[in-house]
């Protein structure tokens, strides 16, 4: 028995091993790929999502109604498809002359991480829809994100920025959480909506590193670094930390947490960005009454608001990926959902 508990034993340590083996060669041939290009770019995806809603509706209608009303309606049914087919041709060629069309809500999805890696996409997206986007057309962005790094996020608020700039109604949906990072997308937008126990705002920035300057002194072990410029480094990892350095540590943070509570003022006026600026978060409800939402209202509402009146297109950017890139990027995103679990604290976990 003991002899069959050191295989088992030995061969769970080859398995550990052989893992930590491929997800580091992947992550050196996807580096070395990324270096190289790949030479293949991705593509833009449109798909219309009025149809998804009617394709919905006919699965659960096959199922509930009586067979005559079903033939009857089937009937009505391609009397509507002919009278739709007429008016798109009609559209086309109102749109050729110049005159009215009927609106249309394009569609976008941003699923923030730490990186705000999706701003790749989003950027492609935002590209595509440009130059086509009319007068009386409207953009909905689906956000969820915690918040991340701030060159990313301030890159990806700066693309929605491109969208405001332009002319475009820009509505931004938020059903779990848009903080941090994420409400400084959010904010762009000429209206934010938000599930009513939707988690906004958390205007604020934090920095966390941890020192192991005196465990190394205990083991006798050495570390040096050197630097040109005064400030080059503040707090290290391996390094003493100082009391200056940690001023100078403190006033970088505080002059990004000045420039975050700026660029929420003017892009969300309504805003008493000295009450809300200062990191805590609010759902769906408070955060209306602080005026961080505009309306309680989820994106799949909005969507049925829509329905009748717009032309529904959700627009998509797929990036072309080798598989190393695609088990490099599974490996990161494991890692990084541990270390969020590990790193969160007991004030952001809230149970029923």
């Amino acid at each position: 028995m003991e002899f069959i508990l050191d295989i088992a034993e030995f061969l769970l340590q080859a398995i550990i091993l052989l893992g930590v083996f491929l997800i580091a060669f992947a992550g050196v041939m996807a580096l070395s790929q990324r270096r190289r290009g790949s030479g293949e770019e991705g593509t833009v995806e449109a798909r219309s999502l009025n149809e998804r809603f009617e394709m919905h509706e006919e699965a659960v209608r096959a199922v509930t109604e009586d067979p005559l009303e079903s033939k009857a309606r089937g009937k009505d049914q391609k009397k509507e498809k002919k009278a739709k087919r007429k008016a798109i041709k009609q559209a086309l060629k109102a749109e050729n002359d110049g005159e009215a069309r009927r609106p249309r809500v394009f569609v976008l999805d941003f699923d923030g991480d730490m990186q705000a890696s999706q701003v790749d996409q989003l950027r492609e997206e935002v590209s595509a829809i440009l130059p086509v986007v009319g007068e009386a057309d409207k953009v909905l962005l689906r956000l969820e994100s915690g918040g991340g790094v701030v060159h990313g996020y301030g890159l990806a608020a700066s693309q929605l920025t491109r969208l405001k700039d332009a002319g475009i109604t820009l509505t931004v949906s938020v059903d779990k959480v848009a903080a941090s990072g994420g409400y400084m997308m959010a904010c762009v937008g000429d209206e934010i909506i938000a599930a009513p126990f939707a988690i906004l705002g958390s205007i604020g920035v934090v920095a966390q590193l941890p020192n192991f300057h005196r465990l190394l002194k205990k083991n006798d072990i050495d570390f040096e670094m050197h630097t040109a410029g005064e400030y080059k480094r503040t707090l290290t990892i391996f390094g003493e930390n100082t009391d200056k350095a940690r001023e100078k540590f403190q006033a970088d943070i505080d002059d990004i947490h000045m420039l975050f509570k700026d660029f929420v003022s003017s892009n969300r006026p309504v805003v008493a960005i000295d009450e809300v600026g200062t990191g805590e978060f609010w759902f769906g409800q408070r955060a209306l009454e602080k005026n961080l939402a505009d309306r309680l209202c989820t994106s799949d509402s909005f969507l049925v608001e829509h329905l009748e009146g717009y032309d529904l297109i959700e627009v998509r950017y797929r990036a072309k990926r080798s598989w190393q890139e695609k088990l490099s990027l599974a490996a990161e995103m494991a890692v990084e959902r541990g270390f969020r679990r590990l790193l969160k604290s007991e004030r952001d976990q809230q149970f029923l």
